[in-house]
């Protein structure tokens, strides 16, 4: 999927499910103008934070933060060059 069409100002929403047997994006969620991603790793410690880190990375090769959502599903992610 082709989702970096959906990136806005170096941002994109996101809709996290953890906890899943490995990392993928599913489909962009027209309604809630967001992309649905399944996580590996739980929610706890930050380790669901930091694996959508790691994976947001090696998919677009940028340096990415999170704006908004550390402690909610609904997440904005933040795109930088390295």
């Amino acid at each position: 999927m082709n989702f970096e069409k959906h990136i806005k100002n170096n941002k994109l929403r996101i809709i996290v499910k953890p906890n899943c047997p490995k990392n993928r994006i599913v489909k962009w969620d027209e309604n809630r103008k967001a992309l649905r991603v399944e996580i590996s790793e739980k929610p706890d410690k930050n380790k669901a934070n930091i694996e959508i880190i790691k994976f947001f990375s090696r998919l677009t090769g940028k340096k990415v933060k999170i704006l908004r959502g550390l402690t909610s599903k609904r997440k904005v992610l933040y795109f930088t060059k390295y």
